[in-house]
């Protein structure tokens, strides 16, 4: 019995649930100069780009064809160097599959030192070429440096029909929100590296991560009362349904007791097991956050709301009258179906009650 060779979780406190990359905060201000020089009358073909954020960016290549391109990478999360780039694979394949898409091929972007072991570089990329082909998709080639740190991402590129496009924008009052995986990747990890994450409740969140929201989207693809899709992922469950909700010019209502979590999720969380990312996240995110006083949630409780998650499930507003064939199909595919708010009128607020 062969056993995966390991790699040494550098920063995990800093990169758990994808709190490596820039908060929301730092991203809008760096990107902001870029606002302006993309428009959809320069670039008509570009459906979704810098001027319209989403998931990944989509751009017409005929009448009944679009291409998506997206890219992520970040530092290890685990220690094993296959289920690494599992992982990996995963939460970048998972953007496609929130816009609705196919992923037709991929592109390995990874940065190693010098001083690694190949057999560890090797199982890494391994794990991602097998998620990659799990997803019926190429590993096409890719580009690698040399870093003090390991990084391991990949550019996806995907096909949809224009017209069958998933975005975030586009939820309207009297929908219902349905979400796919259960909450808490970010707390186990970070646990997980201080040593505090009991082996059972570890693995169930990595068997989350790994685990495509192929099936998921296709459910959804299926259903023509979905109405706006996007994954949740570094900026948390509340920052994530606040960028749906401010697209939409409406509100989300979500039902805090019908929220999913990972076993474990929320003691660590309460025993203060949070990585950095929440942080950023509730100081961005919490002007548009609205918990219910009778609640009377925790602090913890609410930084809860604000994880990062890595390679998170799919938030999905459905008209109502179609949540029960969502739900059907959800579950004909072997997939959850939380059922946890609904939207209203508002202007990007998100309501906890």
């Amino acid at each position: 019995m062969s056993v995966e060779p390991t790699l040494k979780l550098t920063s995990l406190a800093a990169c758990a649930g994808c709190a490596a990359k820039l908060g929301p905060a730092a991203l809008a201000q760096v990107l902001q100069p870029l606002a302006g020089q993309f428009t959809p009358a320069d670039y008509p073909h570009l459906i979704v780009g810098l001027a319209q954020p989403d998931d990944a960016a989509v751009y017409r290549l005929s009448p009944d064809q679009a291409i998506i391109a997206t890219a992520d990478f970040f530092p290890p999360v685990v220690d094993d160097a296959y289920t690494y780039g599992a992982i990996v694979a995963a939460n970048a394949l998972s953007d496609i599959y929130a816009m609705g898409g196919r992923p037709i091929f991929a592109l390995n972007l990874a940065a190693f030192p010098e001083d690694m072991p190949a057999g560890v570089i090797s199982a890494i990329l391994r794990g991602g070429a097998d998620k990659v082909r799990e997803a019926g998709a190429a590993i096409a080639g890719g580009h690698t440096i040399t870093d003090s740190e390991p990084k391991y991402g990949l550019a996806v590129t995907g096909l949809v029909h224009p017209d069958r496009l998933f975005t975030k924008g586009g939820a309207r009052p009297g929908d219902r929100l349905i979400f796919t995986k259960r909450l808490g990747t970010g707390v186990i990890i970070t646990a997980a590296k201080g040593g505090h994450a009991a082996p059972a409740d570890l693995a169930e969140a990595i068997a989350g991560m790994v685990h495509l929201n192929r099936r998921a989207s296709e459910a959804a693809q299926a259903v023509t009362g979905v109405r706006a899709v996007t994954d949740v992922t570094g900026f948390g469950l509340l920052g994530h349904a606040h960028e749906m909700a401010h697209l939409a010019d409406v509100a989300f209502i979500l039902e805090y007791a019908a929220l999913p979590w990972l076993p474990g999720a929320r003691p660590y969380a309460e025993a203060g097991h949070f990585p950095g990312g929440a942080e950023r996240n509730q100081r961005f995110y919490s002007k548009w956050a609205r918990p219910a006083p009778a609640l009377g949630l925790t602090p913890w409780q609410e930084r809860q709301l604000y994880d990062p998650q890595t390679s998170g499930g799919l938030l999905i507003a459905v008209a109502a009258a179609h949540l029960p064939e969502l739900v059907e199909r959800l579950h004909a595919a072997g997939e959850p179906a939380y059922i946890i708010g609904a939207v209203e009128t508002g202007h990007g607020e998100v309501w906890v009650r």
